[in-house]
């Protein structure tokens, strides 16, 4: 049984879960312009549109009309959830009969090319989001069964993610056997032909691409084939864990597994992290990931206790209004409005940011500097001297405890420059 929203569903009326009686009510494909094509899946292929504004279309492929039906009764459940994909219409051409949906377009970068260029802050800030996104659909009682990477489109330029590709989701009901058959990131629960899984199925796969964000390896389990991936699996997790997961839950192994599994110790998750990937390889990042990838589902963190991982310490939304009361003074040291919006403050208190005596930027207690490079140089604190000219304050928040890291490289290059056209004199106070 899944630890979380395991009743999710019984507590809603039968028709937020019956998708099979679900009538759909069709529009017309002819009030759309196909411009390009932008991907393709199993059972779609997604095109560009245009209509008032641009869109995307998933162009779905003959399947069995309940698992249309699904993916659409889904969408309308998780529609306005943080970082879920809008579905915008559903339509039918008028002479083919294909059926497709309309979903809000997102200008994204392929993560091939986008995830090597992130900095720490951007790892933390996208995994985030991404738990926002399960922590809310789990607790609509939905699995979604195929988180990877080509499955969350990121507009970097906007800070913008979004879960998509629902088609193969599935509402949770307790004690349910699901079909093994789904996903890419397959946990060890699929592997092993477990099929009374849950929700920490999505923690498994949101693990997998957190080790391959952090450790700069993609993707970080890689096997030929089901059987082989349970080995790259168990050459990491080791086997004595697996077979006591085996043992907990009464499972028993394809008898392919006795020639190929063999005997492997448990590894450390320091032994991935080398030069090039030791700025993302925190103690808090190795102790998260340690949380999500463990063989028994039981044992994953849920989408809400991850959030809470001081992993994420340094990010917390607040008020809009919060930002509006430390627009003026951050626009007078150069940090602009479209920077301060993409921005997060937590536990503001009002207090007005000022020029100090004796360093570039000056400010009442308590107050929070930023460091370009570690997020966070400290916590409250009197005195404050830059260790170098390569860490120079990023930005100063006043009246926070925590500063969050959105768009924190945007504000400590802007920064950076306000400190370099006044001086080297690397010394910051608080005045009481």
């Amino acid at each position: 049984m899944a630890r979380v929203y395991a009743n999710a569903n019984q507590q809603q009326p039968k028709s937020y879960w019956d998708y099979e009686s679900a009538k759909i009510s069709w529009g017309v494909l002819e009030n759309y312009e196909v411009i390009r094509k932008i991907g393709e899946t199993a059972y779609a292929h997604t095109e560009t549109v245009i209509a008032d504004e641009k869109c995307a279309i998933k162009v779905l492929k003959p399947v069995k009309k309940k698992i249309i039906k699904r993916e659409i009764r889904i969408l309308q459940n998780l529609s306005g959830g943080p970082n879920i994909v809008a579905l915008l219409d559903v339509v039918r051409d008028s002479q083919s009969k294909t059926r497709s949906l309309i979903f809000e377009y997102v200008n994204n970068t392929d993560f091939r090319s986008l995830y090597p260029k992130f900095i720490d802050y951007d790892v933390r800030y996208y995994i985030y989001e991404l738990l926002k996104a399960l922590d809310f659909c789990h607790s609509k009682g939905i699995m979604h069964r195929d988180v990877r990477p080509h499955n969350v489109m990121i507009d970097h330029e906007k800070r913008k993610l979004r879960l998509i590709d629902w088609g193969l989701a599935e509402f949770y009901h307790e004690g349910t056997k699901y079909n093994v058959r789904v996903g890419t990131f397959k946990g060890p629960e699929l592997l092993v032909d477990f099929q009374e899984y849950d929700y920490s199925l999505d923690m498994w796969s949101l693990g997998t691409m957190f080790a391959s964000m952090i450790f700069r390896k993609e993707p970080f389990f890689h096997g030929n084939s089901n059987l082989d991936q349970l080995v790259k699996i168990a050459k990491v997790l080791g086997t004595q864990d697996l077979f006591n997961y085996l043992d907990k839950y009464g499972i028993e192994l394809d008898v392919e597994y006795d020639i190929i599994l063999g005997r492997f110790p448990k590894k450390s998750w320091n032994e991935f992290v080398n030069a090039d990937n030791r700025r993302f390889a925190s103690n808090d990042a190795i102790d998260l990931l340690d949380k999500l990838l463990r063989y028994d589902h039981q044992e994953r963190l849920t989408a809400k206790e991850a959030m809470a991982h001081p992993y994420f310490a340094p990010y917390y939304p607040v008020a809009k209004s919060a930002k509006r009361r430390y627009r003026k003074p951050l626009e007078e040291l150069g940090l602009i409005e479209a920077e301060l919006q993409q921005g997060h403050w937590s536990v503001p208190v009002n207090r007005k940011i000022v020029r100090g005596n004796g360093g570039p930027l000056g400010f009442t207690k308590p107050a929070v500097v930023l460091d370009r490079e570690h997020g966070q140089a400290g916590g409250m604190f009197e005195n404050f001297r830059y260790p170098s000219p390569e860490h120079r304050i990023g930005v100063v928040i006043v009246g926070a405890d925590r500063v969050g890291t959105q768009g924190a490289e945007l504000m400590a290059e802007r920064s950076r420059r306000i400190t370099s056209s006044q001086g080297h004199n690397h010394s910051t106070r608080v005045h009481s």
